[in-house]
Order: structure tokens, then C-alpha cells, then sequence
């Protein structure tokens, strides 16, 4: 079950340098890993348990599906509803569609949001949770998200403010130069805020495309931002190419000092 075709990528990415996320005061580290699947979660207690059943669920959803619906794989544009699909599978369906892009787009911000969603109906109800840089989060205070964009000189020099009244939310970054999930944008990311962490992870796929059709240029990001507004119930879009940064909506940054 894979997003896309795997590229070389830098040992900064590799090492997760950028789950140094947010205020992670009074929260406890777990971290569960299965196939694509790379997890970790911020709660109140160790998780262990929990995350490995609720992702095994959810994969093995998404792989069942993929045995009878080999398109369901494969498709770069969307697939047409399925009533029959399990829930985690309909909803990468409807997100692709409203973002015109394939469902697999979706399924890194998917897992997350559905790990988290099962985590919260458990009685976690403090919880950051990421999967390969897409995240589901849900806090009562105040934090801050840093923000990696490969090797643009504003990686992990720019953090999003995000506030509770914005939480639940659903966090999603695509890169057309950083990762293994295939893209056909040229920005070092295209970060994506939306209250679903499946809609969240396919806008930044579609966004980030539409960077590439334009070429890594101030019209690149023009683009890609005036998309976004037809994409319905995206709450703010931050895209970095290179010096170059352009941003929509429920976006509020701060500068980080150092290494994050």
C-alpha cells in the first residue's frame, strides 16, 4: 500500500527532524511503525497498545479494499463513491473527489486522523498525532507546528501558531522535493489546514501540483493559492518554494530561533 514511487532523500528527513513539533509539555512519546504506516503520538500516557490496533484496523481496511479495487491504488484522478467501501476508504474517496486528485492521496492524513479519532472516543482527549508528517491534533492549549520545507533556507525557521478554538485539525504537508509520496509539484511544501486530515492530505497533493504546472516561481504559488479557494472547507494553505512563501486564510506564523 503505497502513496507513491520512493526517492532519494535527505538524512534530516529521514531522522523525522521535524516531529519536533509542539509544546509536548506533560505528554508522553509513542511510537508505533507498520509497513508506510510511521507513527508518532503525544497523550496523556504511553499509547502503545491502542495505536497498534487501531492502525492495523484501518490498513487492513485499506488493503482489503485494494484486493477487489486494484484502482483504487493506481488512480492519479478520482473514483467514483462507493457505499460499500469501509468508512477510512469512503472518506479518501470524498476527499479525492472535492480535490481532483487520486484517493491515496489522502491515506497518511487519513490514518492519522482515524488513529487520533479512535484515541479521543477512548478518553484521550489530549493528543498530537503523526504519521510521516501528517498530522490529526487535537489540544486544549496553545502550540506551535514547526514547519520543514527541505532545503528552503525557511525550514524549521517558520512555525504556525495554532489555537484551540482551530481543534480538532487536521495538519497536511506535500513536497515535490522532500519524501517518498509521489508528486508532480516543484515546492519544497505546500502545508494544508483543514478540520479533515483526509481532505487536509489531498489538497496539499493537488496544491502542490499546481505549483509544478506553473514552475517553482512567484506564479507557481499565485496559482496554486487561488486553487485553493475552490476547494471547499480547507481552513488555510501555506506553500514555500525555495525564498519564495505565499499563504491563505486561518494562517498565522511566528519565527523559530535555532534548530528544531
Amino acid at each position: 500500500m503505497k502513496k507513491g514511487v520512493k526517492n532519494r532523500t535527505p538524512d534530516s528527513y529521514r531522522r523525522r527532524s521535524y516531529r519536533s513539533l509542539a509544546s509536548e509539555e506533560e505528554l508522553v512519546s509513542t511510537f508505533f511503525k507498520l509497513k508506510e504506516t510511521d507513527l508518532h503520538i503525544l497523550a496523556a500516557r504511553d499509547v502503545t497498545e491502542e495505536a497498534a490496533e487501531l492502525a492495523t484496523r484501518y490498513r487492513l481496511q485499506i488493503e482489503n479494499y485494494l484486493s477487489g479495487h486494484p484502482d483504487f491504488g493506481s488512480s492519479l484522478t478520482p473514483l467514483e463513491p462507493d457505499e460499500l467501501a469501509p468508512p477510512v476508504v469512503g472518506r479518501m474517496l470524498q476527499a479525492a473527489r472535492k480535490c481532483g486528485v487520486g484517493p491515496m492521496a489522502a491515506v497518511a492524513g487519513g490514518i492519522a486522523e482515524f488513529v487520533g479519532r479512535g484515541l479521543l472516543d477512548a478518553g484521550y482527549k489530549e493528543l498530537i498525532v503523526e504519521n510521516g508528517g501528517d498530522i490529526y491534533l487535537n489540544r486544549s492549549a496553545e502550540l506551535t507546528v514547526s514547519v520543514y520545507a527541505g532545503q528552503s533556507p525557511l525550514s524549521n525557521r517558520l512555525g504556525l501558531n495554532i489555537l484551540p478554538a482551530q481543534m480538532p485539525l487536521g495538519i497536511c504537508t506535500s513536497s515535490g522535493t522532500v519524501g517518498h509520496s509521489l508528486s508532480f509539484g516543484l515546492a519544497d511544501s505546500v502545508t494544508v489546514l483543514a478540520d479533515s486530515a483526509f481532505l487536509a492530505d489531498a489538497a496539499a497533493t493537488r496544491l502542490g501540483n499546481e505549483v509544478g504546472s506553473a514552475g517553482k516561481s512567484g506564479k507557481g504559488i499565485e496559482q496554486a493559492l487561488e486553487v485553493s479557494k475552490s476547494i471547499p472547507l480547507l481552513r488555510g494553505v501555506l506553500i514555500i518554494c525555495g525564498e519564495k512563501i505565499g499563504a491563505v486564510g486561518e494562517i498565522e506564523l511566528t519565527p523559530l530561533s535555532g534548530d528544531r
